[in-house]
C-alpha cells in the first residue's frame, strides 16, 4: 500500500459520493477518482483496449476507435462469465493507474473514490473507509430524477449493489447525505482536520 495516508470513499449509486469529493478538494485535498481512471485506462490506443476487442469481439469498438459503453454494458449485462472476464481485465489496470496516480499526486492525505470499495474488497487498499450514506428510499427518488429510471428499474440498480448494511459495516465514518449541502461541508471540514491529524501520527 502506498505510503501516503489514504482516505477510501465509498458509498451506493446516487448516494451523493460526487459531491462529497468536490467539498474535499475543495480544501486542496488530492482526490483520485476510480471512475475517471476507468475511462482512461480503455482511452483509444490503450492496450487494455486492445485486449477488450480481443476478447469481445470489434463490435464494442466505436467508429471513432473509442470504447462503446452501451454495447459492453449490454453484452455484459446478463452473462456472468462475460462480466468476470470484463473485470479480470479492467480492475488490474485500474488499481494499477490508481497507485501511479497515488504515488505523484502528494498531499498531507489522499481521498480515494472507489464505488466497489467494499464490494470488490479493496479497503486494505486504504487506511480509512469513508461511506456517503443515505436512505434507499433517497437514493431511488435521486436516481429517478438524475436517469429518469422507473421506480422499478431503480430498485434493480439497488438489488444489484452490495447490501446497504454491509458498507455501513466497513466503514470507519460516516457522512450522512440527506440533501443539506451545508451540513455536508461542516462534517467534511471535521474530518478533514481528523485525517489531517492521522496523517501526521501515520508519517514514520
Amino acid at each position: 500500500m502506498s505510503s501516503v495516508f489514504r482516505v477510501g470513499l465509498t458509498g451506493g449509486i446516487a448516494s451523493g459520493k460526487t459531491t462529497v469529493a468536490r467539498l474535499f478538494q475543495a480544501l486542496a485535498v488530492p482526490v483520485i477518482d476510480t471512475d475517471i481512471l476507468a475511462r482512461e485506462v480503455v482511452a483509444p490506443g490503450a492496450p487494455l483496449l486492445v485486449k477488450l476487442a480481443e476478447r469481445f469481439g470489434a463490435r464494442l469498438l466505436a467508429a471513432d476507435g473509442s470504447l462503446d459503453r452501451a454495447a459492453l454494458r449490454q453484452l455484459v449485462f446478463a452473462d456472468d462469465a462475460a462480466r468476470a472476464d470484463l473485470e479480470a481485465l479492467t480492475h488490474p489496470a485500474i488499481l494499477a493507474a490508481m497507485d501511479q496516480r497515488s504515488q505523484t499526486a502528494g498531499g498531507p492525505y489522499q481521498l480515494l473514490v472507489i464505488p466497489l470499495l467494499v464490494e470488490k474488497g479493496l479497503t486494505g487498499q486504504v487506511d480509512r473507509v469513508l461511506l456517503v450514506d443515505c436512505s434507499e428510499d433517497l437514493q431511488i427518488r435521486r436516481l429517478q430524477a438524475r436517469d429518469g429510471s422507473t421506480l422499478d428499474q431503480a430498485r434493480a440498480i439497488l438489488n444489484a449493489q452490495v447490501p446497504r448494511a454491509a458498507r455501513l459495516q466497513a466503514a470507519h465514518d460516516i457522512i450522512v447525505n440527506d440533501g443539506k449541502l451545508e451540513s455536508l461541508r461542516d462534517r467534511v471540514a471535521t474530518l478533514h482536520a481528523q485525517y489531517l491529524d492521522r496523517a501526521r501520527q501515520a508519517r514514520p
